[in-house]
Formats: C-alpha cells, structure tokens, sequence
C-alpha cells in the first residue's frame, strides 16, 4: 500500500508540474487538460499527504482540487451557453 500511495504522489506531482508548464506553451491552447491533470494531481497528492499525516499539504491540495472542480464546471458551464446561444443565431442569406 504504501508503494501505490508514494507512487500516487509523485504521478500527481507530475501532473501539477506538467500543467503548470504547458500554459507556458504560447502557440496552441491546453487550458483544458490543464484543469483535469490540476484536478487528478491534486487528488493524487491529496492521498499522499493523507498516509503520511502531512495535514497542511493535505489542506492545500484539497482546495487545489476544489479549485479544478470549480473551473471545469464554470467552463463546462460557459461551453454550454455558448454553444445552446451559436444554436438559436438564424443564419443570414444575402
């Protein structure tokens, strides 16, 4: 168990690490697998700091979690807005 815990933690260090850098990426647009690899390492390291009683980092990678579950709802949610309003525009004739 602990070695599934440890390795956990570090593919969810990872990820946190892989996002932050590709919104360093300029030409081409990762925002959203930025937000699950936030969400899924935040978990994962959650877990982590978890089995080891490490209750601060625990704390902090709870919210970062909450926060990625914030934003992929709010850009799910803005995703169907946009879409349900580019659905009733009529097209125009000339």
């Amino acid at each position: 168990m602990k070695m599934v815990l440890d390795l956990l933690g570090w593919l969810g260090s990872f990820f946190v690490v892989l996002s932050y850098a590709l919104t360093l990426v300029k030409h081409k647009d990762f925002s959203t697998l930025c937000r699950y690899l936030n969400l899924c390492g935040g978990i994962f390291v959650a877990f982590n700091c978890l089995y080891y009683s490490a209750m601060p980092s625990f704390v902090t990678n709870v919210i970062w979690t909450f926060i990625a579950i914030f934003s992929i709802y709010g850009n799910r949610k803005m995703w169907r807005k946009n879409k349900r309003r580019n659905f009733k525009r009529k097209p125009r004739f000339r």
